[in-house]
């Protein structure tokens, strides 16, 4: 029996491990236009609005595809899915290398956003189905801190590329890394197939929250969709992710067009606001682990953690008005450390509160939300930078944190939704 739970929990380590990877290439590819764009701005004869075009193309289909990719891996579960998007998604990065103007950027970028788009709801999905409540806010702490940990060695690293080969050989060598993810992923693949404990459903300790669950009060995904808690959270969400797309596509074309700073020096710099990125999400985390287990219920200790967070966001916010640049820099360095202790939580809760069964889809529509407001919010950023500078941009994120406060105090008790509830609102 010890050796079959040691076995499980091999299988376990190696799945999250992998999605953690892929988290990781995931935002470094994504991450890639934003470190070049004066290089390419340069290079095509574009201007900050065309760049918000192109951005705009990578989250309108990313916002679609958080949708029907959820839709898929609830359907072929999070194994498939996973190996379908990685190389979509490495196909499309690798194709920026032979772009010639707006038109083919445009198109990189939507192509892009497909393949990336429906990496998260899978990843979610596998871990709604191999964590149980208890230790799920770690693993999804783990899958954020490797989105912060692919934003950390970006700069860095493409600014090397860059410097010594060109913005064109940096997007094809950055395109070839989701290839290396897919054999280890399909060597899992054919390990969990041989052992019955391991299925795209909700199983052992996980399933074990569920099972016993009273099937009157089993929610459809219609009734899901309807509930005040579950819209004030995916409002929430998508609020502080329209923050994080302008920090994740405007931070570095900041410091260079605002700061001054050359390529290099962002390479040599930028790491610091996305190390602060890579401790978010296991701070948020333990944060909430830490009142969980002094007491606290799920519901205050995960409110608790998240308004602290998103306050912070508000204030540091102010980094487009710090009169040093070093200021700039810790306050961003703040805001994106604040917004992953928050996305921790925020993304657990969806998964605490939708019905299992729908877990992966409901996720996506969350992430969909936020992406489809910040795609909206790229065609007004842009000329407004180009004609106005960068500071009502960093007033409009430190709104979006404001606003997300308010919605998550409007969503109630955070735990499952429950039928007798829905039809006690009703009343």
């Amino acid at each position: 029996m010890s050796n079959k739970l040691s076995w499980h929990s091999s299988l376990r380590l190696w799945i999250l491990t992998l999605l953690f990877v892929g988290s990781m290439v995931n935002y470094t590819d994504r991450s890639v236009l934003g470190v070049v764009m004066p290089q390419v701005r340069r290079g095509l004869s574009l201007t900050n609005a065309h760049y918000a075009l192109a951005v705009h193309a990578f989250l309108v289909m990313y916002a679609l595809f958080y949708i029907l990719g959820g839709r898929i891996a609830d359907r072929l579960g999070y194994r498939r899915t996973f190996s379908v998007a990685v190389l979509f998604w490495t196909a499309a990065m690798a194709a920026h290398s032979f772009v010639q103007g707006l038109r083919s950027l445009f198109f990189c970028q939507a192509a892009l956003g497909m393949g990336e788009g429906s990496y998260y709801p899978t990843a979610m999905k596998g871990i709604a189905g191999l964590f149980p409540p208890a230790s799920r806010a770690k693993a999804v702490g783990a899958i954020l801190s490797a989105i912060s940990f692919g934003l950390l060695v970006t700069p860095p690293l493409v600014a090397w590329v860059t410097l010594r080969f060109g913005w064109r050989v940096t997007f094809l060598l950055f395109g070839l890394l989701g290839t290396l993810l897919v054999p280890p992923w399909l060597w899992v693949h054919r390990q969990t197939e041989r052992n019955a404990a391991f299925t795209d459903a909700p199983t052992g300790e996980a399933g074990a929250i569920t099972a016993g669950a009273d099937a009157k009060e089993e929610v459809t995904l219609g009734e899901a969709l309807k509930s005040r808690k579950y819209l004030c959270v995916l409002a929430a969400r998508a609020c502080s992710d329209t923050a994080w797309y302008f920090y994740l596509f405007w931070i570095p074309g900041y410091f260079q067009d605002v700061r001054g700073l050359s390529l290099a020096t962002v390479g040599k710099l930028l790491w610091v606001p996305y190390a602060g990125a890579c401790v978010g999400p296991l701070t948020g985390a333990a944060a909430s682990g830490t009142l969980i287990g002094r007491g606290w219920s799920m519901h205050r200790s995960r409110l608790t953690v998240m308004l602290v967070f998103a306050s912070v966001c508000v204030f540091s916010a102010s980094g487009g008005f710090a009169p040093t640049t070093i200021l700039a820099l810790g306050l961003v360095t703040l805001a994106l450390f604040s917004h992953q202790a928050l996305s921790t939580n925020i993304h657990t809760v969806v998964t605490e509160i939708v019905p299992p069964k729908h877990v992966a889809i409901l996720y996506g529509m969350t992430g969909a939300a936020g992406t489809f407001i910040g795609a909206a919010a790229q065609l007004v950023i842009g000329p407004v930078i180009d004609h106005y500078g960068y500071k009502p941009a960093f007033v409009w994120a430190g709104g979006m944190y404001a606003l997300a406060i308010g919605l998550l105090l409007s969503a109630g008790v955070l735990e499952p939704i429950r039928r007798s509830a829905l039809l006690r609102s009703k009343r």
